[in-house]
């Protein structure tokens, strides 16, 4: 049996502590390593669907040195990307190719944009109704529901209408992130992957070997902290 597929079937008994507006207010190269491990929360209308964290990439906002080219706040705040520039801990959900979306989480101190995209998760609780929502068959295997961030936000019913700009510190908001104690053995740091600039630039944090992580762990390095 893959790694992971009876996680994806069962219920935890807990979903931890709710993670605070502090531990996102500091540079997405420092947050995106640390949010590994942590779980998503969505309250749907579908029931709870929650996934741990396997899979991140840090976008820089446009105060650093040099500014990150491939972050939406490159260029500085618009109507699209106003989430980014505010309060930390917040989810940005935009639109790709107008057919499925991407999920990120605001870092930084307001007016300091930055922020992590979820990549990847492994399911951990309605595993389910996240095949439901992808379309799949009897068939799927834990991996096939949230390996990547278009299906991440698929199998749990996120889209930019309902979802962007919730808080996920909030206890009263139907989507949050959460820390149940779970501590990732090794992790990999790589250059992120599918982007057109700042291509070698090490971004994307991975739970290594994980089979739920998308794309190649090629190029893998060990996790330190970050220095561009």
């Amino acid at each position: 049996m893959e790694q992971g597929a009876q996680v994806g079937r069962r219920t935890p008994q807990r979903a931890g502590r709710l993670l605070p507006r502090t531990f996102f207010e500091e540079a997405p190269a420092e947050v995106a390593p640390r949010l590994l491990g942590k779980l998503l929360v969505h309250r749907s209308g579908m029931g709870l669907l929650t996934g741990r964290i396997v899979e991140v990439e840090a976008y820089l906002g446009p105060h650093h040195d040099p500014p990150d080219p491939a972050a939406h706040s490159y260029r500085g705040p618009t109507p699209r990307n106003q989430v980014l520039f505010g309060p930390a801990g917040h989810a940005y959900v935009y639109s790709i190719y107008g057919r499925s979306y991407c999920m990120n989480v605001s870092c930084e101190v307001e007016g300091r944009a930055g922020c992590v995209l979820l990549r990847a998760l492994e399911p951990v609780c309605g595993a389910d109704q996240m095949a439901v929502l992808r379309g799949l068959s009897k068939a799927w295997r834990p991996r096939d529901l949230t390996r990547g961030p278009g299906r991440l936000c698929q199998a749990l019913g996120l889209t930019r209408a309902s979802h962007n700009g919730l808080d996920l510190t909030n206890a009263q908001s139907p989507l949050q992130l959460r820390d149940d104690g779970y501590q990732p053995a090794n992790t990999i740091l790589t250059p992120r992957i599918g982007i057109r600039h700042a291509v070698d630039w090490p971004l994307r944090f991975a739970l290594a070997g994980h089979p739920c992580v998308s794309g190649p762990e090629k190029l893998a390095l060990p996790c330190r902290p970050l220095t561009l």
